[in-house]
C-alpha cells in the first residue's frame, strides 16, 4: 500500500507510523512516500533520526551501530537525512536517543538542511531574473503572463476569445516563473517551523 503524507513534526510522524503497525501496515520505504507491505497487526516502536552521510561506510557504521543496540534500520539512505528505525529486541531502551538535547538535535539538522536548500535556490533566482527567464513583474501583476497584443484593449467577443485562448499558456507560464520563488518560501517555512520544534524540545 502507498500513502502520501508530509510530516515536519517527528513525534507525530513516529505515532502515525506505529499506528500504521497496529493496523497491519508495515513500513517498507519511504521513496516519494510511504510504501507498506500488508501483514501481522503487532505493537510496534518505530523513530526517527535525521543525519545524512558523507560516506557509505559512516552510514554502514550508523546503521550497525543501531542493529547492535535492538534497532532495525526500516528505510532510509546516506543522503536522504530522515532514518527510519524499528525496536526488534525487548531488552533494549524504547528510544533511540539518550536524552532530550540530541532528541532535540535531529531537528535542528533537519532545520539546517531546509536552510540550505533554500539558499542555494537564490543565486538561480537571481540569474533566471537577470536574463528575464522569469518576469518580476509577472508576479506582482498577473496581466504580464498575457503576450497576446493588445489583448486589454480589446473587447465584447474578441477580448473573450483571446483571454479564454491563452489563458492555459499563461497559467503555465506563472506556475513555471513562481516555481523557483514558492519553492524558496516553503523550504524557508519549512526550516523554521524544524528550529521551532528543535527549541521547544530540546529541555
Amino acid at each position: 500500500m502507498y500513502r502520501l503524507k508530509f510530516f515536519i513534526d517527528f513525534e507525530k510522524e513516529e505515532q502515525w507510523l506505529n499506528q500504521m503497525a497496529k493496523n497491519g501496515y508495515h513500513l517498507q520505504s519511504t521513496s516519494f512516500g510511504y510504501h507498506f507491505q500488508r501483514g501481522k497487526a503487532e505493537n510496534a516502536i518505530i523513530k526517527i533520526d535525521f543525519r545524512k552521510f558523507k560516506k557509505k561506510e559512516d552510514f554502514i557504521d550508523y546503521c550497525t551501530l543501531f542493529e547492535d543496540s535492538g534497532w532495525k534500520h526500516l528505510a532510509g539512505t546516506k543522503n536522504s537525512g530522515i532514518q527510519y528505525f524499528q525496536k526488534v529486541d525487548s531488552s533494549y531502551e524504547d528510544d533511540i536517543f539518550s536524552d532530550a538535547y540530541s532528541k532535540a538535535s535531529r531537528y535542528k539538522r533537519y532545520a539546517n538542511t531546509f536552510f540550505e536548500l533554500a539558499i542555494s535556490f537564490i543565486p538561480l533566482l537571481i540569474v533566471f531574473y537577470l536574463t528575464d527567464i522569469i518576469d518580476p513583474k509577472a508576479l506582482i501583476n498577473p496581466k504580464e503572463l498575457y503576450l497576446t497584443p493588445g489583448l486589454w484593449a480589446k473587447t465584447g467577443t474578441s477580448f473573450w476569445f483571446s483571454f479564454l485562448f491563452e489563458t492555459p499558456f499563461a497559467l503555465m507560464r506563472g506556475i513555471a516563473w513562481s516555481f523557483i520563488p514558492v519553492t524558496i518560501i516553503l523550504y524557508l517555512f519549512f526550516g523554521y517551523k524544524s528550529n521551532k520544534l528543535y527549541l521547544q524540545n530540546r529541555e
